[in-house]
C-alpha cells in the first residue's frame, strides 16, 4: 500500500510539472489517503504483534 501511495505522489510531481493541475491535486489526495491506511494498518498489526507476543 505504501507502494502505490508513492507511485501517486510521483504521478502527482509530474502532473504538476507539466501543468496539469487538476490531475496533480487528485493523485496527491489519492496518495494521502493510501498513506493514511498505512499507517492505521501498520499500528494495529504493530499493536496486534505486541499484544500476541505476550
Amino acid at each position: 500500500m505504501l507502494r502505490y501511495a508513492i507511485i501517486f505522489f510521483i504521478i502527482a510531481i509530474v502532473a504538476a510539472l507539466f501543468g496539469f493541475g487538476g490531475i496533480a491535486a487528485g493523485a496527491a489526495g489519492i496518495a494521502k489517503i493510501l498513506f493514511y491506511i498505512f499507517l492505521v494498518v501498520f499500528v494495529v498489526t504493530l499493536v496486534l504483534g505486541l499484544v500476541a507476543r505476550k
